[in-house]
């Protein structure tokens, strides 16, 4: 308009590939800006982004340059097992009955995972009463000897067992076994109580615990298979 004062030349910025005039100063950019790349700068940038390494969130670089895969951190589930995963997180429970067998389903698989576990000696799922080394080493010391207890039960049930003849000698027979294995059996857990205190004693001098003996004897009175935790040790071992 005719009123306004006429604006200077270089009021406003010129563009100009790579300078800019900025209120009469000249800025020169490093690099191309407003324009369109070439297709050898394409070329570099594409080979440049290619050669150089680069590692996701669980991966890492070795002193190479060389991206290692990331790890797991955990044993690869079965076919089976990760294929039953699948279907429970795909298909929801349709109703409420359904919800109920599939939690009873689940837990009567953790207790056979946790009873497995606990046969095999972990001491992440034994009872509080099994764990620590104290109780490991009453259960190895056991283990590594033949006791009278193992074979009291099995004794016992043929003892029962023979009393039903009505036969007066296989009576008197059976009972005259019965008194000889008590009184064998006393004298057994007996000396077992006198060596197990004597050697713990020597293993662990600072122990204030109790009843180390009563389990120890417990474990001796039950049949070898039948024993939880299951023994590591052979008969006739050194502990």
């Amino acid at each position: 308009m005719a009123g306004q004062a006429s604006q200077p030349e270089n009021a406003y910025p010129k563009r100009c590939g790579h300078r800019r005039m900025v209120y009469g100063q000249r800025l020169t950019y490093s690099v191309g800006v407003f324009r369109r790349r070439s297709d050898s700068e394409t070329a570099d940038a594409h080979t440049d982004a290619s050669t150089t390494p680069t590692a996701d969130a669980n991966g890492h670089t070795d002193a190479d340059g060389h991206v290692q895969p990331p790890r797991k951190g955990r044993p690869t589930p079965k076919r089976s097992e990760a294929e039953k995963a699948r279907k429970e997180r795909v298909k929801p429970p349709l109703n409420r009955r359904e919800a109920m067998r599939r939690d009873r389903e689940r837990i009567r698989a953790e207790r056979a995972r946790a009873r497995t576990a606990m046969a095999s000696g972990d001491e992440r799922y034994l009872l509080k009463r099994d764990q620590g080394p104290e109780r490991k080493f009453l259960r190895d010391y056991v283990d590594a000897r033949r006791t009278v207890g193992e074979f009291f039960l099995p004794i016992i049930i043929v003892v029962l067992l023979g009393n039903f003849i009505p036969i007066p000698a296989v009576n008197v027979f059976m009972m005259t076994v019965w008194l000889v294995v008590m009184l064998m059996l006393f004298v057994d857990m007996a000396i077992l109580s006198i060596r197990i205190k004597k050697e713990f004693r020597k293993r662990f001098p600072d122990d204030t615990g109790r009843g180390h003996t009563f389990y120890a004897i417990m474990r001796a009175m039950q049949i070898r298979r039948l024993r939880l935790p299951k023994p590591t040790v052979k008969p006739g071992d050194l502990v």
